[in-house]
């Protein structure tokens, strides 16, 4: 189903992108290092320390850099999928190896690895999600991309009852007030953050 537009959250979403669209270099670097560090650091709590099955993203221009992230958990022994843009707002998965070739989205303004893919099947038996976003607020409400791949992907695991857990990815300044964001009703609440300066959790967040 085609979700409607929320003036509320274009509003925000345009904004963030333009500060987004003025980061150096040097701050993505940083930003990514430090995403890798507490990222491979919150992976391994959400697995007990065991390497396991983690789903990540790969963050494309001014987007939070996930590439040393992605790097650094299949360094630490985790099985890393990320994920392709299906029709009808399906997301499915390829296991990353530093030999994966990447290749241009044909339904989103991304680069999706080439290889086999699987269902959410095998998403949902991940022992950590890692999504991204372009703001969050202290309720758990998520802005993404505008489309609505995510949300459809957590309303299958919540209709499964699947209880993976998930960080959603954000500069430190993109972490809004407690309702800044409105929720409706396709939304997915996310229970925690990861950011350059580590991992927030969330009380709002399912």
């Amino acid at each position: 189903m085609l979700q409607e537009a929320n003036p509320v959250k274009d509003e925000i979403r345009a904004a963030h992108r333009r500060r987004r669209a003025g980061r150096t270099q040097a701050e993505l670097e940083a930003a990514g290092s430090a995403l890798a560090r507490h990222g491979e650091a919150w992976a391994g709590s959400a697995t007990a320390g065991r390497p396991g099955p983690v789903c990540v993203y790969l963050g494309v221009g001014k987007e939070p850099p996930t590439l040393p992230l992605v790097s650094a958990l299949h360094g630490s022994g985790h099985d890393v999928l990320l994920p392709v843009c299906e029709p009808g707002r399906e997301l499915s998965w390829v296991f990353w190896t530093p030999d994966t070739s990447f290749v241009r989205s044909r339904y989103a303004p991304i680069l999706e690895p080439a290889g086999d893919r699987h269902g959410p099947e095998v998403a949902g038996g991940a022992a950590a999600l890692i999504i991204p976003a372009t703001a969050v607020d202290l309720s758990g409400n998520r802005i993404g991309q505008g489309g609505g791949y995510y949300d459809t992907f957590l309303g299958h695991l919540a209709t499964a009852g699947k209880e993976i857990p998930l960080a959603a990815v954000i500069y430190d300044d993109e972490l809004l007030p407690a309702g800044r964001i409105p929720a409706e009703e396709f939304d997915r609440p996310v229970p925690g953050v990861l950011m350059p300066s580590g991992y927030r959790r969330l009380t709002g967040g399912a």
